[in-house]
């Protein structure tokens, strides 16, 4: 656990954005940030409030910039480091954990998928700003039954009315740009926008009340027929797997990857913390209320077999866990350097490895962030060791992150491609 401080201090600016790709630095500034962020963790939890706060500290250390796809005009970090900071970052928060993976995926995903009328991606402009995704609802590839809720409707001269509502998870209620997956009303195709809501014909309604992540910036997002130029078309996304390049297919393991790597953070940060909290409950003095006991009952911490037990399966399950996780970004970042040389057995192989991540670390890390609440009861204000560390919080935003994917099917797409070499399924827009 981070020893919180009396007073908060900010991250330092250790690099000018001109060297922000600088991979000996940005680890340094993560750990920073992340300090900063874990001091008051539990008290803004509790609190629930929009994210503005945290933002502004995001965009202090630099990070919206640096976690973007590095190429023209973008001067972010390469792939492993990417998962680096923002695994950090969610194990001292993991709703700001997950609000820095969407933005990144968005900046992945539009270099990814087949590009619009401007086929440069995100503008240059925009690589400092933090970007909130409204993606089209998903479901497995040929299933067209459910139509897309946004709608662009040409108005002539290339430009388009995006007319609709949709929530989204994370990043929207915070976020300087919007990426946008809406249907074009007269050619049928699913267009990437990109949308600034702080335009007039957009309306933003934040939602708090949510069982975990309550600081990923969640909301439901209204365009009243927001007017769109064709520059800020980003991309076409397609309509089957059949029509997709295997680079364009990884898109979707981007985003993936990346929440688990949320998840993982949010295991290593509950589990870190519990181990502070036992190590310090050892040497902390009776509180002035409690009555002085006669004799120590029980064994010390350090000698509880118990104990030692339990944080040797929960520290075996995270460095297991962990372990899948780097086997599959080392894949995924070599896929996304193979561009379009990548072949559809190559993105299959990845596939599989994402979906291998996902389901042992969405394992160990329920069990970690479950168990580690029966290692720390909660405290009184007056305990000595201070207010109640809030260790609800990791279990509470795991099973947000995890409830919504289905381990069967993971298990069912690797089980497939290992007994018959099968290409797992994409999960595409419709």
């Amino acid at each position: 656990m981070r020893t919180p401080r009396k007073a908060r201090r900010r991250p330092a600016r250790t690099t000018p954005h001109d060297h922000i790709a600088d991979d000996t630095v940005w680890p340094r500034v993560a750990q920073e940030l992340a300090d900063d962020l874990a001091a008051d963790a539990p008290a803004r939890d509790r609190a629930g409030k929009t994210p503005f706060d945290e933002v502004a500290r995001l965009r202090e250390a630099g990070l919206p910039g640096l976690l973007t796809a590095p190429g023209p005009g973008g001067p972010g970090a390469d792939w492993h480091t990417a998962c680096r900071v923002i695994r950090e970052i969610a194990a001292a928060d993991g709703s700001i954990g997950e609000l820095l993976a969407h933005h990144c995926a968005l900046s992945w995903a539009t270099r990814l998928l087949p590009p619009g009328p401007d086929p440069s991606g995100i503008p240059a402009g925009e690589h400092g700003l933090l970007a909130g995704a409204v993606e089209p609802p998903r479901t497995e590839s040929g299933d067209t039954s459910r139509p897309a809720d946004l709608a662009l409707t040409p108005v002539g001269d290339g430009t388009y009315h995006l007319t609709g509502r949709r929530f989204f998870a994370s990043g929207v209620a915070v976020a300087d740009r919007l990426v946008v997956g809406a249907r074009c009303a007269t050619s049928g195709d699913l267009l990437v926008v990109l949308a600034d809501p702080a335009h007039p014909a957009v309306f933003t309604e934040p939602y708090a009340d949510r069982v975990g992540q309550r600081l990923a910036g969640a909301g439901t997002v209204t365009f009243d027929r927001l007017p769109v130029a064709a520059g800020q078309i980003l991309g076409v996304l397609p309509y089957d797997e059949h029509t997709v390049a295997p680079y364009a297919g990884l898109a979707p393991l981007v985003l993936r990857l990346l929440l688990v790597h949320v998840t993982l953070g949010i295991a290593e940060g509950a589990l870190a913390e519990a181990r502070d909290v036992s190590r310090a409950s050892r040497c902390a003095p009776p509180a002035p209320t409690e009555p002085k006991r006669a004799a120590h009952t029980g064994p010390a911490p350090e000698e509880d077999p118990y104990l030692l037990l339990v944080y040797g399966e929960l520290a075996t399950a995270a460095h297991s866990a962990a372990a899948v996780v780097d086997r599959a970004t080392e894949a995924l970042a070599h896929g996304l350097l193979a561009a379009h040389d990548l072949g559809v057995g190559e993105r299959s192989d990845i596939a599989v490895l994402v979906a291998a991540a996902e389901t042992v670390a969405h394992r160990a890390a329920t069990d970690i962030t479950t168990r580690v609440l029966g290692l720390v009861a909660p405290r009184s204000p007056a305990d000595p060791l201070g207010a109640d560390p809030g260790f609800d919080r990791f279990w509470r935003n795991v099973r947000a992150l995890t409830a919504p994917v289905s381990p069967d099917h993971r298990l069912r797409d690797i089980g497939d491609h290992y007994l018959h070499g099968t290409h797992p399924r994409l999960t595409l827009p419709v």
